[in-house]
């Protein structure tokens, strides 16, 4: 097995388990190989899971890219509007989940989750620049916008406040102000 055939496996076993079980013996197991060559493949456990959280944001990215069929946005709002209906749904569960995983861990100063978190964030803003409408004046600062609108509502519907999610992106809206062009 290569290091990239393990990659997916490697991936699931992350996404069904979450990082708490994210040991080298388990994930070996569910890749169907030995902890031993994981280490030959990715040469510290730090290492593999990093692999393995930066193949989750590009198959997370690419998910969500095909369900947009490649159609860029006519407007920021309406960006944030797509990729919030696919971000929301259930394939996209596991992600999320593990996600705020990384981010609480990233936050408790879980040695490998706030550099992982960077790296995810960073693939994903520039994932998202490349949603930015055509003639966009700003992209970078667009993506880096919507993903905060984006990662706020989100983190509001992990903890049952989604209404409160939509209503202030309504609200922002319709006051003009910091909104969506």
């Amino acid at each position: 097995m290569s290091r990239d055939s393990l990659l997916p496996l490697l991936a699931d076993a992350v996404l069904a388990q979450g990082l708490g079980q994210a040991s080298l013996r388990p994930l070996a197991k569910a890749a169907g190989t030995s902890d031993r060559m994981l280490l030959y493949h990715f040469g510290t456990k730090e290492a593999l899971i990093e692999a393995v959280l930066g193949h989750l944001a590009r198959t997370y990215a690419a998910a969500i890219d095909a369900a947009l069929a490649g159609e860029r946005a006519l407007t920021r709002a309406q960006a944030l509007a797509r990729i919030l209906q696919h971000a929301r749904s259930e394939a996209m569960r596991p992600f999320q989940q593990l996600w705020w995983e990384i981010v609480a861990g990233a936050a408790r100063g879980v040695p490998g989750c706030e550099p992982a978190a960077h790296a995810m964030m960073t693939e994903l803003l520039g994932w998202l620049e490349g949603q930015m409408p055509e003639g966009d004046p700003d992209p970078a600062g667009g993506a880096r916008y919507l993903l905060t609108l984006i990662e706020g509502t989100l983190m509001l519907a992990a903890i049952g406040h989604a209404d409160t999610a939509r209503a202030g992106i309504q609200s922002g809206l319709l006051a003009g102000g910091p909104a969506p062009a």
